[in-house]
């Protein structure tokens, strides 16, 4: 199964709080932070509800 590499690429301060939700479930805390999660419906569907604030990559 692949990987996503989420990165947060923009601030949080004119969000809704479900977007800083679905930020803070992905585990992301400040710009340029980054983390792998596996490539699952549920990833893919938090990272569409914020995909203005990230940058996604597939990795191995």
């Amino acid at each position: 199964m692949s990987n996503l590499k989420i990165t947060l690429v923009h601030g949080l301060v004119h969000t809704t709080e479900r977007q800083r939700a679905n930020v803070h479930t992905l585990g992301l805390h400040k710009i340029g932070h980054s983390v792998v999660r596996e490539d699952t419906p549920v990833n893919r569907g938090l990272v569409m509800a914020v995909r203005h604030l990230v940058s996604v990559e597939e990795v191995d």
